[in-house]
């Protein structure tokens, strides 16, 4: 069994490598080949990878395909390697935009070979994170001459499932409250650079904000470089909140620099790869649905942080133990039960 991953992230950016560790570690204990290209965040590059293994001979091609919906690039994905009969799997992004959804219609309709996918609830990342961020803001009574807790925003890309989502998450939060008030809302592009940049003159235009919540750990990052940098105390003066798993992250969030963090999204490829076995070896997922959502971020508070590291460590994927997922090699599992939470949970017992 055959598998190509096009990662749309770079070779050197934490939590796409984490999220390769993770496939590897599956692969390994699956007996699944797996390849992985990685796009360095060009979304005109991953059309290029699929191209190329489109253009393969036969008998090299891969026998799935697992791509990410980033920059809104998955549906001409599935149709350049539907062309060349490879199956095809979306993980951790699908298709959203209904405009894209009426032309692509379901999967194994109108693109036979487009197997289904696999989504984290990213809902839920934007959401708890936000919620944290602003009770403690609370706490620390950072409210504004006119009594409100005024929030920054630094969201990802406008195009990605997961990036819209993670900002529909804080924006449920926020709307749960009466005593927040967004002053402004930008796109960083993931970048940290980009989101220091953007948080210098977010500062000056708006001297009451206080709460800074991201899309993801990186940007955090260039938002809390920028606060120091005029003199302030992330965690002290000012409060921020961020999305991944990253060692950068965990001792940010040790330290008290960081507010509110989470994370464990970065297993979906790893449990992607159980569902692909699976249907490989004669169990369909469709019996469960084929394009499946599941809540996979946790919140870490400083508890849950140690429990993460002892099992871990530095994010020590040869522990991980993904067979036990498996429908296949458990036949007395009857429902995929995907988290980091269960994987943690799961990892001490025998492979």
């Amino acid at each position: 069994m055959t598998v190509t991953f096009l990662n749309p992230g770079k070779s050197d950016e934490i939590y796409w490598v984490n999220a390769t560790q993770s496939m590897e570690a599956a692969a390994r204990s699956l007996g699944i080949q797996l390849e992985v290209l990685y796009a360095e965040r060009n979304h005109l590059q991953v059309l290029t990878f699929a191209r190329q293994l489109a253009a393969r001979p036969r008998f090299a091609r891969p026998d799935y395909v697992i791509l990410s919906n980033d920059y809104a690039t998955g549906p001409e994905l599935i149709r350049i390697l539907d062309a060349a009969h490879i199956k095809t799997f979306l993980s951790f992004s699908g298709i959203s935009d209904q405009n894209e959804r009426a032309r692509m219609g379901a999967p194994r309709s109108l693109y036979r070979g487009w197997l289904g996918g696999l989504e984290p609830q990213s809902e839920d990342a934007g959401y708890l994170t936000a919620q944290a961020l602003i009770a403690k803001a609370r706490a620390a009574r950072l409210t504004a001459p006119d009594g409100k807790l005024h929030m920054l925003v630094i969201a990802g890309d406008r195009s990605t499932t997961s990036s819209l989502k993670r900002n529909t998450g804080m924006h449920r939060a926020v709307g749960e409250t009466a005593d927040v008030i967004i002053d402004q809302e930008v796109y960083a592009e993931w970048n940290r650079a980009k989101a220091q940049e953007q948080s210098q003159w977010l500062y000056l235009r708006y001297p009451h904000a206080r709460l800074v919540w991201s899309g993801n750990d990186l940007m955090a990052f260039g938002a809390m470089e920028a606060w120091r940098a005029k003199g302030g105390k992330p965690g002290s003066d000012a409060l921020f909140s961020a999305i991944n798993t990253s060692a950068e992250a965990f001792t940010a969030l040790e330290s008290g620099s960081l507010t509110a963090l989470a994370g464990g999204h970065f297993v979906t490829g790893a449990f992607s790869l159980v569902m692909l076995y699976d249907y490989h070896n004669g169990k369909d997922f469709a019996d469960e649905g084929m394009e499946l959502t599941k809540s996979m971020f946790i919140l870490f508070p400083k508890e849950e942080l140690s429990r993460f590291r002892f099992m871990f460590g530095d994010i020590n994927f040869a522990k991980m133990n993904f067979r036990k997922f498996s429908k296949v090699l458990n036949p007395s599992v009857k429902k995929y039960h995907f988290s980091l939470s269960q994987l943690m949970t799961r990892t001490g017992e025998r492979k």
